[in-house]
């Protein structure tokens, strides 16, 4: 393999079968430069992806600690969920650690409005998530609140093999918090995010919003639902008003069977 541009220190772009690559490791490119050959006992990790260009500025721009914290987190996650992130986490997610990293030593927190959310709905990336603000803390000496590790988490979740993108990912779980906030403003209490009721509802809500983005509906048998809408009244007609703010909000229509079910729900949190 020989190089053809040294990226940093531990970065190259080399040409191998005449392919162009990105060849990472410790101090790969010491003492190197343009033409000269790569050992091949200093490559860690090769990269061929569509998206070279982008990655090779990426490396160019931003300190090389950020990139091996990001790789470290990319390894930890796909052993932990047990299956290959899709290649364009290499760049997003090493792009958002190194903001994420200057950002924190310059005192700039951003809150995740969407944090309770996401650690339901997205539990095992949020432990990555965890994990990765750990991780940064002991290699960085930054500190970062959990807030960051819902963001992390949003990222590994929308790179998984069929994760969906994630300007829909967060469009869902801002759809989710609407309509948990409706339900608490209608029933005048707070919900506990460690309460499993609470959880059962959050996970219904994905559910539900999923069924409508995929065209499924989730049928209940006619005499069920008139039974639930004269029984649960109350909370029958809280969730038709969470239907009619996600309409005016999302124009997201929700039919009467999904009302039937979100109320049941709601009947339960009362029953609380």
């Amino acid at each position: 393999m020989k190089i053809t541009k040294i990226l940093n220190n531990n970065a190259v772009v080399v040409v191998d079968n005449e392919r162009e690559k990105i060849a990472v490791g410790a101090g790969i490119a010491f003492n190197k430069k343009r033409n000269d050959i790569v050992s091949l006992d200093k490559v860690e990790k090769i990269f061929v992806m569509k998206e070279n260009d982008k990655l090779q500025q990426l490396l160019s721009r931003i300190p090389e600690e950020h990139f091996t914290i990001s790789e470290e987190i990319i390894s930890y996650a796909e052993e932990y969920i047990g299956t290959k992130l899709n290649e364009h986490i290499h760049i997003v997610l090493t792009d958002h650690v190194s903001f994420a990293i200057e950002r924190m030593k310059d005192g700039i927190h951003l809150n995740n409005k969407l944090l309770h959310e996401i650690k339901i709905l997205y539990r095992r990336e949020f432990e990555i998530g965890l994990w990765a603000i750990q991780h940064i803390r002991e290699k960085c000496q930054v500190d970062m609140l959990e807030d960051e590790a819902a963001y992390i988490a949003l990222h590994i979740h929308t790179m998984k093999p069929q994760g969906g993108d994630l300007h829909q990912t967060l469009r869902q779980t801002t759809i989710i918090r609407n309509m948990v906030q409706i339900i608490q403003k209608n029933l005048d209490m707070h919900l506990e995010e460690d309460d499993i009721s609470y959880h059962r509802l959050i996970t219904h809500l994905r559910f539900a919003l999923t069924r409508m983005n995929n065209y499924e509906l989730h049928t209940m048998d006619e005499e069920m639902l008139v039974m639930i809408q004269k029984k649960f009244a109350f909370s029958y007609n809280c969730a038709t008003e969470v239907a009619k703010e996600v309409k005016k909000l999302h124009s997201i229509e929700l039919p009467d069977h999904e009302l039937g079910y979100i109320a049941l729900h709601i009947e339960r949190l009362r029953k609380q």
